[in-house]
């Protein structure tokens, strides 16, 4: 059986071999296995690291994840029957392909960068949650302080206009003592003088007030 291991990189081998008729109604097994010590004679499907199934159709298969630098053994039978050493090669891995370390980099640090930017929108995403959240807070406690300052109290106006009637009650009260007094005095004064006209040097003239007091009908009316 002519197998050809071709296209051989530090990760990929590419490996061709022709159709066999006896398996047309079935599949492919390509078998390989890295750091082959074995004899040829100890081949067994079990020895082998990994196996993939071909379909029958196809003639060739790309082996990947392989290891730089590395001996690999690689068999094709069908229907996963032990190979023998026709059905076997043996190949060697090369170095990394620089291009593809480059490769690995670049999406090593874009997958950094996206998981970044994902965690920098929740952190943002999350801060501005919190300032509209107290924003909010804030516009609906305004309010309520003003409404609450507006309001009316019934205590405070009822012992506003208490004291206030009772200060105007206080004024009326200490003007009426004061007219009744002024009337007491002028009374006195008309009393002594038509008691005493010589107590009067200069003549006295009662007070308008004392006018409307002294009755006009009466012993003392001349007098006026």
């Amino acid at each position: 059986m002519g197998i050809t291991v071709q296209n051989i990189t530090g990760n990929t081998a590419v490996v061709i071999w022709p159709q066999l008729a006896s398996c047309a109604d079935s599949f492919y097994s390509v078998m390989y296995h890295p750091n082959w010590r074995s004899p040829p004679a100890s081949y067994s499907r079990k020895s082998f690291q990994k196996e993939e199934r071909v379909p029958a159709s196809r003639s060739s298969f790309v082996v990947e994840n392989l290891t730089p630098l590395t001996t690999y053994i690689l068999c094709v039978t069908c229907q996963s029957a032990n190979p023998s050493s026709d059905q076997c090669r043996v190949f060697n891995t090369l170095q990394r392909d620089p291009a593809s370390t480059g490769t690995a980099k670049k999406e090593l640090a874009l997958g950094i960068w996206l998981v970044s930017s994902l965690l920098l929108l929740v952190i943002a995403a999350v801060l501005l949650y919190g300032c509209l959240h107290l924003l909010c807070r804030r516009r609906r406690e305004r309010p309520r302080g003003r409404a609450g300052s507006a309001e009316w109290d019934p205590g405070k106006t009822w012992t506003k206009s208490a004291a206030g009637a009772s200060e105007e009650l206080g004024v009326q009260g200490r003007g009426r003592r004061g007219g009744e007094e002024e009337q007491q005095a002028g009374g006195i004064q008309l009393a002594t003088i038509i008691a005493n006209p010589s107590a009067c040097q200069q003549p006295c003239r009662p007070t308008a007030e004392s006018r409307e007091r002294v009755p006009r009908a009466g012993p003392y009316s001349a007098i006026n």
